[in-house]
């Protein structure tokens, strides 16, 4: 079974205005499915959440574990977002994949290339920023 994801208060309501303006884009499947994990997400006071959970500003290392393929990218607001620098936006299907999950939490998320086993392997918080 998946895991609960689990959002900061500010992430939380930051991810559900984004949804609200996000309603007639191009990537409403994946507007959607982010509005699906908020809804059965548990929400934490910043103070208390995990250093360890992906947020908006996590650098992170994610392995697909069929390709036995690691990458390190950094999730961040669509605004923000710039592939050559592996900043991807958290509406992309990656990032709404493994927001709000932890270290060693694996998911199997429906990507473009089909469904993937994703295994969280790191999740750095400490130079995390809202911009």
């Amino acid at each position: 079974m998946k895991p609960t994801p689990i959002f900061c208060k500010t992430d939380y309501q930051l991810l559900r205005e984004l949804i609200l303006k996000s309603k007639n884009e191009t990537n409403a499947k994946e507007v959607g499915q982010l509005a699906q994990e908020l809804d059965r997400a548990i929400i934490s006071k910043e103070n208390t959440l995990d250093s360890s959970i992906i947020r908006i500003g996590s650098h992170v290392t994610i392995e697909d574990v069929k390709a036995n393929k690691q990458m390190k990218i950094q999730i961040v607001l669509p605004s923000a977002a710039n592939v050559t620098e592996r900043k991807i936006s958290i509406l992309a299907p990656l990032s709404v994949a493994i927001i709000g999950f932890k270290e060693n939490d694996q998911v199997d998320w429906e990507l473009p290339a089909g469904i993937k086993t994703l295994k969280i392997i790191a999740v750095d918080n400490s130079t995390s920023d809202h911009s």
